[in-house]
């Protein structure tokens, strides 16, 4: 007789999903235990690579990731794979919690203003001192020597980091660069940036949670061969992952609202540099 956590599979609670495979593990396939065993322990790979990326890290074959699903009574590796996007998306807190959190830290009452203000320039004054100190010059050097040798600049990047990409492409279209900005309307986002071809270079913009759609688009322009510039937060970022350059920002934050200052100046830099690579007398 199957048991109720059987009968009901936890498919939005990723402590319950671990309970259920370590209940049904034992008596999974060797296949399935492997790709058991590569969930457990690369769950932001699970959220955010595309189903043939997680069967190739994985070891096994792409109908392998949807007979584990459908052992665990999920429909395919779709439904699965949204429990581990819930589960990333989890880890920060919405902006609701994020205001309850300031009011607890004084940010409310007369000087409410005040200590907005100074909370998020102090953010804001440390993130830029830690791109500073922490930027690989070269890297930024290279960066822009890959941009201005380009035919096309693809720009990705969406929800919070939507504003750096539209700022990339304003301010390369101004400097006389051609560039492409992936809106996404309609989400159309990876039909958009399959106009990458060779001679291209795309621009790819995440930081954590990453958003699914950046990193699946740059993973594809990376597999065409196409030179993938990845600005995001970490080297264990799964940007880093898909790329042929990594640029590392860590933006601090206030009360879990993050600043994007050292994004934005790695950002006019990265453009300022380039059109003064790409004047004709350069």
């Amino acid at each position: 007789m199957s048991s109720p956590l059987q009968q009901d599979p936890p498919r939005d609670d990723f402590d319950g999903f671990v309970a259920l495979l370590r209940e049904r593990g034992p008596s999974l396939p060797k296949r399935l235990r492997q790709v058991a065993d590569y969930a457990l322990a690369n769950p932001d790979d699970m959220a955010l690579s595309t189903a043939a990326q997680v069967a190739q890290q994985a070891g096994v074959q792409a109908s392998t990731l949807v007979r584990f699903a459908q052992a665990l009574d999920y429909s395919g590796f779709s439904e699965l794979q949204q429990l581990f996007r819930s589960r990333l998306r989890q880890q920060f807190p919405d902006y609701r919690e994020r205001l309850v959190a300031l009011r607890e830290e004084g940010a409310a009452g007369p000087n409410m203003a005040q200590v907005l203000l100074d909370g998020f320039a102090e953010a804001s004054r440390s993130s830029l001192s830690r791109l500073q100190s922490t930027i690989r010059h070269r890297d930024v050097d290279r960066a822009t020597d890959l941009l201005a040798g380009a035919e096309t600049i693809i720009l990705i990047g969406a929800r919070r980091m939507f504003p750096v990409v539209s700022y990339l492409a304003y301010a390369f279209g101004k400097l006389g660069i051609r560039a492409v900005l992936v809106d996404n309307i309609a989400s159309l986002g990876p039909e958009q940036a399959a106009i990458a071809r060779k001679g291209d270079v795309v621009v790819s913009v995440s930081c954590a949670p990453y958003t699914p759609g950046t990193v699946a688009i740059a993973a594809a322009a990376h597999e065409k061969g196409i030179p993938v510039i990845a600005i995001t937060d970490s080297a264990l970022s799964p940007l880093a992952q898909h790329c042929s350059l990594c640029l590392e920002v860590e933006e601090a934050d206030y009360g879990a609202f993050r600043s994007m200052s050292a994004t934005f100046v790695l950002a006019m830099t990265l453009a300022v540099g380039t059109a003064e690579k790409a004047r004709p007398d350069a």
